[in-house]
């Protein structure tokens, strides 16, 4: 959640709540500087940026609504110098994973048409002549959308292409080899991208390549961590009241208040050593917590 440090809350909707982090301005501040001459007047740069603050956060909201339809947990939206950010935490199956992220670019392709009947009644009320500046918006508002669609659709972890990439290949290589082919194409993604900031002069683009290679150094960490987890051999009795998948045997989890390591499914969520009770009990698959006695009535798998 680091993005959301420095961000201020702007509303809430469906209970989702929607904060603009501080470099969003400063995005803002550049674009409109940049696109100072678009328009006979400022006051369309503005507007043409506050559409797409509404694109932005329409995509954003599809992840969000669509995480929720298959049952996983939704967090709050973040705006920030790169776009937006959707926190949610979908199931960990590949399907409900696929749908919660290819539903953001869902939206701006539902968006194409509807864009493209707006171009279509204006320039039939001839638009272009009698009001020049809203006909530009409105092209500009269709180019947008388009960009935002192509940018986010790029097949590079943990772009929402990158992701899609990783759910389909989740299906039949499992969890952790998805991850780690999708860190993996990521990089060379990444490699490209650097190439192109080089050749553009890009400012943003080398600051997207930073995020993109740190994200994608993070995805395969977690990539053979995951790996990991998923040789040890398993506890009967117990599974995961989310994922469905049997906890590891051993000493795993680590005690909040003294620092040891302890088997919760041992002692029943009592620290051997300090005796603290937990509540719940974090999966290390799928990193959900439950209280322990949800875990000894779920049926048991074993993960993907």
């Amino acid at each position: 959640m680091r993005t959301k440090q420095g961000a201020i809350k702007l509303f809430s909707l469906a209970g989702i709540g929607v904060y603009v982090h501080w470099m969003w301005f400063l995005a803002a501040v550049y674009s409109l500087q940049t696109r100072g001459q678009v328009y006979s007047s400022f006051i369309w740069n503005v507007v043409e940026y506050l559409a797409l603050f509404a694109i932005v956060l329409m995509h954003e909201f599809g992840h969000q609504l669509a995480c929720r339809s298959v049952g996983g947990q939704t967090h709050d939206i973040v705006l920030w110098l790169l776009g937006g950010v959707a926190f949610v935490s979908p199931p960990q199956r590949p399907g409900a994973q696929l749908w919660s992220i290819a539903a953001g670019p869902l939206v701006n392709i539902a968006l194409i048409p509807v864009f493209s009947a707006l171009i279509a009644v204006s320039a039939h009320l001839g638009w272009d002549d009698t009001h020049p500046d809203a006909y530009e918006f409105l092209h500009n508002w269709w180019k947008v959308n388009i960009i935002v669609l192509i940018f986010n659709m790029m097949p590079i972890y943990p772009l929402d292409g990158g992701q899609i990439l990783r759910s389909l290949l989740w299906f039949p290589f499992g969890r952790a080899n998805s991850l780690l082919i999708a860190s993996i194409i990521g990089f060379i993604g990444v490699a490209a991208l650097v190439l192109l900031a080089i050749w553009w002069q890009s400012l943003w683009l080398g600051v997207m390549s930073v995020f993109i290679v740190t994200s994608c150094w993070q995805g395969l960490k977690q990539a053979l961590a995951l790996s990991r987890v998923a040789k040890l051999p398993r506890r009967d009795g117990f599974a995961c009241p989310a994922c469905k998948s049997a906890p590891p045997q051993g000493a795993f989890w680590r005690c909040g208040k003294c620092g040891q390591s302890f088997d919760p499914f041992q002692t029943l969520a009592v620290c051997p050593h300090c005796a603290t009770q937990f509540s719940s009990t974090q999966c290390l698959d799928c990193g959900a917590s439950r209280p322990i006695g949800e875990w000894s009535a779920a049926p048991l798998t074993n993960p993907g």
